[in-house]
């Protein structure tokens, strides 16, 4: 009988620590028992451990493909499962080193909307509100995000706001305030995977000709970068909104 071979072999159990890993520090998180930190670095650590298991199961396959040994399935399940948990992370990754390390996001960045509702449930342990840190917010945003404006619509204020509430509606976020009045809502949108909650802020006024702006403010409540989340829930929301008419 064929000795199997031991890439295979550990390709196969790296990729099952390695799952193992991302799937504690996901729940972890998500039933509140372990910290974002916390999370996040068992989330690398899961990341790493299926770069190993692919690498070595590419190792495997190549030793079994030459008739050395056999293990050949277990190489494969063990560079598939490793790509599977690495490759996200790995990819979060990249996409956080090319955009600027800020967690709040504004499409006005001289009178940026701001939370009222929000405020009660949000706490010390939680970033702040007052665009205060870094003292470059806005110079970095600039940079980041060079495209990022509020939305002029062409439609009346008072019905893009109804847009605008049903939009948040559609898209699951847990509504904590709508002032018609105001012209604002205020909203947490979770993510999927971490379940980190982000709070967004929405104001719809009046401008030229009686067209509606809209504009819209994002805010990480934890870490200090966002990989880019929060510019990309805005332009993703304010696309939808644009085309509701």
């Amino acid at each position: 009988m064929t000795e199997r071979s031991g890439f295979a072999r550990w390709s196969f159990r790296l990729a099952l620590l390695a799952a193992v890993v991302a799937v504690l520090a996901v729940l972890g998180h998500r039933l509140g028992v372990m910290d974002f930190r916390l999370a996040i670095f068992g989330l690398l650590g899961g990341a790493l451990i299926g770069l190993a298991a692919v690498l070595t199961g590419i190792a495997g396959v190549l030793v079994t493909l030459m008739g050395r040994k056999s293990g050949t399935v277990f190489a494969a399940a063990g560079l598939v499962i490793g790509a599977i948990v690495a490759a996200p992370v790995l990819m979060a990754m990249q996409t956080g080193a090319e955009v600027p390390r800020i967690h709040d996001i504004s499409t006005d960045l001289q009178d940026p909307p701001q939370f009222v509702a929000v405020r009660a449930v949000r706490t010390p342990q939680h970033n702040s509100l007052e665009r205060s840190e870094p003292e470059n917010l806005a110079e970095l945003q600039r940079e980041g995000y060079p495209d990022l404006a509020p939305a002029t619509i062409d439609r009346h204020p008072g019905l893009v706001f109804e847009e605008a509430v049903a939009l948040v509606k559609d898209r699951g976020w847990e509504i904590v305030s709508v002032s018609p009045e105001a012209g604002t809502i205020e909203a947490t949108d979770t993510t999927r995977i971490m379940g980190f909650k982000d709070d967004v802020v929405i104001r719809v006024r009046e401008g030229e000709e009686g067209r509606a702006v809209v504009d819209m403010r994002s805010v990480s409540r934890v870490g200090i970068g966002d990989m880019g989340t929060n510019a990309k829930r805005i332009k993703a929301f304010l696309s939808d909104l644009e085309k509701a008419g």
